[in-house]
């Protein structure tokens, strides 16, 4: 049983079958396939890393419209390749898991009844459950409210005076998606982000011909790509010797985008950031500060204390009046199956185990939890590169042992408590000499560092080719 009909679940579903272990059924909460990229739909979403390296090593894509390609273009690819894949067939949608209890095998509880499962692999993503901060007030403005995710496109933005709240990833592309409609907008900025330009283009039909009659040329940008984004793995790594050289480069690359592209000083000010490079989320973007640099907009960098009916206060006691609130303030990624109530070996609540903060064997497993497996588990986020090559490197593991299931190397194969304790006490040794400990952000649940990934993709690769059937044992 698979939980999710994102890139992690229906990658999960194909390597199963690769595998050999065809009885898999997919469970999918809403009425089609795609996950983050079904949901997302505001202005300008896309994607931030090359389109050659996103997507499945199994389907790559000669036909993508540009490098960087666009929400749409991106859930077209999904539901294509799921269709072609034969994976379709396998999912059952408007089915939300509500809980999983093991008894010798899984009860899965949803909402259109209940399953039994042998192998759970839950694939419900780290940012499918969008966030809004409890500001006084959240519910009392009088106009139309949403957030990023959950995109209003029956509100008509033109003329009206709008607000967003954060500039994270998806402000940074859905505010100057809206900014050429609305008639005034107010951007609440908690932190100034890191923007760099995105060297995005169209592929033109010589790229498309090539690609198409020459698949090694696609596969050598997807390496080269690779290659690029491995170069900045490695220098958020703790111990990396091109870590302080290459932020260099990259803080002033930066600087210069900031300052070529605003001309008011003072608003330069405000968007500088006030915590080291890396320590956030880089983000990639062209049009971000030329959206902001406009006479019809203002950042404002006072703290949220309120939401009112006509408009947002801040700390410095003012009411920006607007018509319409867009909540650009991410998702609850470190809640990890907090929407599922799994109930293990003994009744054990997986939110008791981590409720210091999740953690997971390779990402993947926790002892007293048998046969369940997470796909984008705790620390398997990566601060650069692609995380479907992550995604497909735990699928193919989960495959592996569930292949071994079948073949009788046990029923009820758990982590032992001593792997998956040493596990945890490398990964928050090694994060805790990272760029990330440095500074608050959504990487962060409390003192732990739960989202991400400590090194580059080819070890996380590496550790996961072969399961290590030592570290597991029968429950």
């Amino acid at each position: 049983m698979v939980i999710g009909a994102g890139f992690g679940g229906l990658g999960a579903a194909h390597a199963l079958r690769e595998a050999g272990v065809t009885d898999v059924t997919i469970l999918e909460r809403a009425d089609a396939v795609g996950g983050v990229w079904r949901d997302n739909t505001y202005p300008g979403a896309a994607c931030d890393v090359p389109s050659p390296l996103y997507s499945w090593s199994w389907a790559t894509n000669p036909g993508w419209s540009r490098r960087y390609s666009a929400q749409p273009e991106i859930l077209d690819y999904i539901e294509r390749t799921a269709d072609a894949d034969g994976l379709l067939d396998l999912v059952r949608t408007g089915t939300t898991v509500s809980g999983l209890t093991w008894d010798g095998t899984w009860r899965v509880d949803t909402t259109t009844g209940s399953y039994d499962a042998d192998v759970v692999v839950a694939a419900v993503g780290q940012l499918s459950e969008p966030v809004v901060p409890a500001i006084p007030g959240a519910d009392s403005f009088a106009g139309p409210v949403f957030h990023s995710a959950a995109w209003r496109h029956d509100v008509d933005l033109r003329g009206n005076r709008v607000a967003v709240i954060g500039t994270g990833a998806s402000a940074v592309q859905l505010v100057p998606g809206i900014v050429d409609r609305v008639g005034a907008m107010t951007v609440f900025q908690r932190s100034a982000p890191y923007v760099v330009l995105r060297p995005d283009r169209l592929y033109s039909r010589l790229h498309h011909r090539l690609f198409r009659r020459f698949p090694a040329v696609l596969a050598a940008e997807r390496r080269a790509t690779y290659e690029l984004t491995e170069l900045f793995n490695r220098a958020l790594e703790g111990s990396s010797r091109v870590k302080r050289p290459l932020m260099a480069a990259i803080r002033g690359v930066w600087r210069l985008h900031l300052r070529r592209q605003v001309k008011d000083p003072e608003l330069r000010r405000r968007l500088v950031p006030d915590y080291p490079l890396g320590c956030k989320r880089l983000l990639f973007s062209n049009d971000w500060y030329p959206a902001l640099d406009r006479d019809h907009v203002e950042v404002v960098s006072d703290r949220v204390t309120a939401v009112e009916p006509t408009g947002i206060r801040t700390a410095d006691g003012r009411l920006h009046e607007v018509d319409v609130l867009i909540w650009g303030t991410g998702f609850a990624a470190t809640d990890y199956l907090a929407t599922i109530d799994v109930r293990g070996v003994d009744g054990v609540a997986l939110r008791d185990v981590w409720a210091d903060g999740a953690r997971a064997h390779l990402g993947l497993g926790v002892p007293g939890f048998p046969n369940l497996f997470c796909v984008y588990g705790p620390n398997t986020n990566l601060g650069g590169s692609s995380i479907i090559q992550m995604l497909e490197a735990q699928a193919g593991w989960i495959a592996q042992v569930a292949r071994g299931i079948a073949d009788g190397r046990g029923t009820a194969l758990g982590v032992r408590p001593e792997v998956w304790a040493a596990y945890d006490e490398e990964m928050q040794s090694r994060l805790g000499s990272g760029i990330w400990s440095r500074c608050d952000s959504w990487y962060r649940d409390g003192a732990r560092i739960t989202t991400n990934w400590p090194g580059q993709v080819a070890e996380y690769q590496r550790r996961l080719a072969t399961v290590d059937w030592a570290e597991l044992e029968e429950v």
